[in-house]
């Protein structure tokens, strides 16, 4: 059975990227078709919105999403609900997409280029999941006014709301768990129960749970704390399970372990496991073009797509096996090139695994 995948290349190196990841999975010859759509910044300038119709629809009737970038510096002062940025929102609430899957890996090709010691990042490989569609990001209410009372009554002030419900941390719950029983078993969850009331609403909703999965060591961090062990001794996590703005942070930082971000892909995931698939960088713009980006993970997000909504389980590991033989090879983009190594474009780096595919 032929499957549809929705291209949302987006904004800046969007294009650039996913031409290199549709090069590879064309090169597999898998029985799937493609359809493009206009997302972000460039849906705005043909659309007047970011997400347009068209665009969500299109998302809505695919069995993936495989999304570049979205992000443009000529937009940013448009109202923020038209801005680019605001695409990718707009999707996760739309395809009910709850769950964020960010593996932070360090090939050891690539262990001197974390900006840690190589010893505290080689053999890296944790994974982060985050709660996608709750917290600061949708609560309600929010907005700006004039501050009723405080130490500055009177003066403009913004608000916004962090909640989630028991329901919302049951669900994201569950997929850590099962997560962990999959991989060491050990799940640490990152709150800050301390001072937020929502936070405490988490770990009881996680202390809950925990029974249901007895096999697994459940650890409760306070953000500031885990923020400090990713650089201190990342090695000892293995998952982490967060709410959505503690998961935003702590996923870019974990990324940072690897070399460099442009490594790194990710899956966010409805209960039906439809998803949407994207590299864990931004857009670039300052780079779009030139063809220098590092496609690698937008390639890798290909793979987690292929097996998390696609059951291609095979040809996942194959992407993956393609790319880190091209790492041993000595293939890099600048992003994560050392002396010795061999400097190549964005096009060559995606040809580079192509051939390692064959």
């Amino acid at each position: 059975m032929v499957k549809k995948i929705a291209i949302l290349a987006g904004d800046g190196i969007g294009n650039e990227i996913m031409e290199q990841a549709l090069k590879v999975m064309r090169a597999m010859s898998l029985p799937l078709e493609y359809e493009s759509g206009l997302v972000g910044g460039v849906a705005y300038a043909a659309h007047g919105h970011p997400l347009p119709e068209c665009t969500l629809k299109l998302a809505k009737e695919s069995d993936a999403v495989l999304f570049g970038a979205v992000g443009d510096y000529r937009y940013d002062t448009l109202e923020r609900h038209l801005r680019p940025e605001q695409a990718i929102l707009g999707l996760r609430k739309a395809l009910g997409l709850f769950v964020n899957l960010r593996p932070a890996i360090c090939f050891p090709e690539l262990t001197s280029a974390s900006s840690l010691k190589p010893e505290l990042v080689a053999g890296l490989d944790l994974l982060l999941v985050r709660e996608l569609t709750g917290d600061v990001y949708f609560g309600q209410p929010r907005g700006r006014r004039k501050s009723p009372d405080g130490f500055f009554p009177g003066a403009e002030e913004g608000f916004d709301t962090m909640r989630y419900s028991e329901p919302e941390v049951e669900r994201i719950a569950h997929v850590a768990f099962q997560t962990a029983m999959g991989r060491k078993k050990h799940l640490v969850s990152v709150d800050k129960a301390n001072v937020l009331e929502t936070s405490q609403l988490w770990r009881d909703t996680m202390n809950r749970i925990a029974k249901e999965y007895p096999e697994v060591t459940l650890e409760h961090m306070y953000v500031d704390n885990a923020a400090m062990q990713l650089v201190r001794a990342p090695k000892k996590l293995d998952v982490i399970v967060t709410g959505n703005l503690f998961g935003d942070i702590l996923s870019d930082e974990a990324a940072m372990l690897t070399g460099s971000i442009g490594m790194l892909a990710s899956a966010a995931l409805n209960e039906k496991k439809q998803g949407l698939y994207e590299p864990s960088h931004g857009s670039a713009p300052d780079i779009a073009g030139k063809n220098i980006a590092n496609p690698l993970a937008q390639i890798l997000s290909a793979a987690m797509m292929l097996r998390y909504s696609l059951d291609m389980p095979d040809e996942a590991v194959a992407i993956e096996e393609a790319v880190k033989q091209v790492l041993r090879q000595g293939y890099r983009t600048g992003d994560i090139w050392s002396e010795g190594c061999t400097k190549v474009s964005c096009s060559e780096m995606g040809d580079a695994v192509v051939k390692a595919l064959r």
